[in-house]
């Protein structure tokens, strides 16, 4: 789990990266479309990967039952919603709105711990991969006039 988290940081540090150093895209421009780096790269990716936890948390609906069930269920849907209404439009507020919907969902994911719905070790992997996309975030929103 740690490494496939840690593959999935890879498009959030290029896309940190080529927003401050746009030079460094064009080193594999001919490989990368344009909309593969800088801010382009963090919005559309932030969206997929929130989108993404949205499922993780429908997981721990499925181990959980009763009222905790439903609300992992709901809760499951609000992220790809945060997405497509708060990040889809202007990078600048986008990227804000993505950091705030990832630090959101540590609650959920501590919730799920403390429900006995994730495992031990669950918490520290989020911290330290939730740690990362924020800064990559905040570095890019840095990055937008």
């Amino acid at each position: 789990a740690l490494y496939l988290g840690l593959a999935g940081l890879l498009p959030f540090l290029w896309g940190a990266l080529t927003a401050h150093a746009p030079g460094v895209a064009g080193t594999v421009a001919p490989w990368l479309p344009a909309r593969f780096a800088g801010t382009a790269v963090l919005q559309s990716y932030g969206i997929v990967i929130l989108s993404f936890k949205a499922g993780v948390i429908w997981g721990f609906g499925t181990r959980a039952s009763g009222r905790r069930a439903v609300l992992f269920y709901v809760s499951s849907v609000m992220p790809p919603l945060w997405a497509f209404f708060a990040a889809t439009g202007t990078t600048a507020p986008s990227l804000v709105a993505l950091v705030a919907g990832f630090v959101t969902l540590l609650a959920v994911d501590y919730s799920a711990v403390r429900a006995g719905l994730a495992p031990d070790w669950w918490m520290a992997l989020r911290s330290l991969l939730t740690t990362v996309v924020a800064i990559c975030l905040i570095l890019g929103r840095w990055a937008v006039p």
